[in-house]
Parts: C-alpha cells; sequence; structure tokens
C-alpha cells in the first residue's frame, strides 16, 4: 500500500520543485519524469514497511496522517541527486527518528484499523523437568 502519492508530493512541495528533481533527461523534457517520482515512493514505502513489520501487521488498512506525513519527507529526500537543502536533510532526519520510535513502540499509531502484528505466543511457558539431583537420588552422597 502507497503511504504517498506523487500528487501528494506536488501538494505539499509545487510541481516546479519535482520538475527540477526528477527531470534528468538530456536534454530536460520539463516534465515530471513519473517513472523516478514512482521509484522514489516505492522507496520510501519499503522503507516504512521495514520498520513497522515487527509491530503491526501489514499492509495497513488505511494511511495514518502521521506516515503521510514521514513518507513525503522521506520521498522527496530520495529525490534528490544531490545533497538537499538543510530543512529537507531535516525533515528526513526526524522521520528518519519517528520511524525508530514508531517500531519500537514509543510512538503508536493512532489510526482506525491499524493493530499491533500479532504475536507468536499469548506469553512466557515455562516448562520445568524432573530435577537430575535431587535429595532423594543423592542418597548417601549428601
Amino acid at each position: 500500500m502507497p503511504y504517498a502519492s506523487s500528487d501528494q508530493l506536488i501538494e505539499r512541495f509545487g510541481e516546479r520543485m519535482l520538475v527540477d528533481l526528477s527531470d534528468r533527461g538530456d536534454p530536460p523534457s520539463g516534465a515530471i519524469d513519473a517513472a523516478v517520482v514512482a521509484r522514489a515512493l516505492a522507496d520510501t514505502d519499503a522503507v516504512i514497511d521495514g520498520y513497522l513489520a515487527g509491530r503491526y501487521a501489514l499492509p495497513l488498512a488505511e494511511t495514518p496522517p502521521q506516515l503521510l506525513d514521514l513518507a513525503l519527507s522521506i520521498a522527496i529526500y530520495k529525490l534528490h541527486p544531490s545533497a538537499p537543502d538543510p530543512k529537507i536533510k531535516d525533515d528526513y532526519d526526524q522521520a528518519m527518528k519517528s520511524l525508530v520510535q514508531i517500531s519500537s513502540g514509543v510512538i503508536r499509531l493512532p489510526a482506525v484499523g491499524v493493530e499491533p502484528a500479532a504475536a507468536t505466543s499469548s506469553g512466557v511457558e515455562t516448562i520445568d523437568r524432573e530435577r537430575d539431583f535431587s535429595p532423594e537420588n543423592m542418597r548417601g552422597f549428601i
């Protein structure tokens, strides 16, 4: 499930910025290269899924607003072929910190349909075996 779309990237960062970042042809076409944007969004989805997989059942039923913001910050960073400006870098760093906090359970996703992944067991199970050395079988040694 995609966490962000190219339309949302355009809405957040503007068409001009996406043209500048994605139009890598020689000569430039002056339009957004949909394949470059789609690749950045797919990479972003993979990064987010990697952090969520240990804690949440994937795919999510809907994209929580918090994940949309993180996805946009990561995708625009991934679109930069060279060093981005400090604001983009700071937003990316904060998004990655937030994903770490989500994966560790410090931050919970507040959306309907987002449930923690089912655990493989219901708790700790201990099995005690018969003791090898007990007062009964060590009679004469103790």
